[in-house]
């Protein structure tokens, strides 16, 4: 026990001394070497703006914001890629037949989509989560899809012994489970990918959100606002990212655990 707790606090010491040296470094740089706010705000400054923005009650508004447009992307993301992902790695017919669109498609940038987001949805949450849309949607198509073909035959042909002959058993019970790992690290990917989507979205095509106070403070000069609002982006990113982890490891993942040491 005594060694658990020495070893924890001396990763969590390891971790702390990095982010202060690094805030130590960047206050060094803004007011020794660079000495001009516009171009490189100081530790300090992003603290007096972030301070500021929280009195204002900005911060809760425009997170919550970046929240919703987020989830209708990942929604959607969810409820057509990983289904689609499915039928193509276990229906070969059904793979010949979309594989060719989704080859098109997937190499198309998402603020590409942007134009087309504003027109059929305006400057809505619907147009910022279409574009994280198309951003998550291919790498859970895809991992999904690969997961599902990697499932060992001998775990179809055991199950089939046993059985469990329709299709719609051997997904549920035999492929789901098997490729679930290879799901879940698409999800892990979309999710980054689509966050980075968000931000292009509410840069461009909404009038409220995270990424669209980083442009209006930008063509204000107030570039300590944008580090604050840029910062704030990597925080909420980085707990999603650690929620679904341990949701996913503690609720889906659980039988992995210890596979590798």
């Amino acid at each position: 026990m005594n060694v658990n707790f020495i070893k924890t606090v001396k990763e969590k010491g390891i971790e702390a001394l990095s982010l202060i040296v690094a805030i130590a470094i960047w206050q060094l740089a803004a007011d020794v070497i660079v000495q001009n706010k516009f171009k490189l705000p100081s530790f300090y400054d992003v603290i007096i703006s972030f301070s500021a923005i929280v009195k204002s009650g900005l911060i809760f508004t425009d997170t919550l914001t970046s929240l919703i447009n987020f989830a209708i992307g990942i929604a959607g993301a969810f409820v057509i890629g990983i289904p689609l992902g499915i039928a193509m790695g276990w229906f070969k017919d059904i793979n010949r037949a979309v594989d060719p669109i989704i080859e098109i498609l997937r190499p198309i940038p998402p603020i590409a989509w942007i134009p087309f987001a504003i027109i059929w949805f305006g400057l809505t949450h619907q147009a910022a989560g279409f574009v994280v849309f198309a951003g998550m949607v291919f790498p859970i198509i895809i991992n999904t899809y690969t997961g599902f073909k990697n499932v060992p035959k001998v775990y179809v042909e055991a199950a089939r012994v046993l059985g469990c002959t329709r299709n719609l058993d051997l997904i549920r019970y035999i492929a789901i489970p098997s490729a679930m790992p290879s799901i879940v690290a698409g999800i892990r990917i979309a999710m980054g990918v689509g966050w980075m989507c968000l931000v292009a979205a509410e840069m461009f095509g909404s009038d409220s959100g995270l990424g669209y106070e980083i442009w209006h403070n930008y063509y204000m000069h107030r570039m300590d606002f944008v580090l604050v609002y840029m910062l704030l982006l990597g925080f909420v990113g980085l707990l999603i990212d650690r929620f679904f982890r341990h949701y996913v490891n503690a609720k889906l993942l659980r039988w992995t655990s210890g596979t590798v040491v």
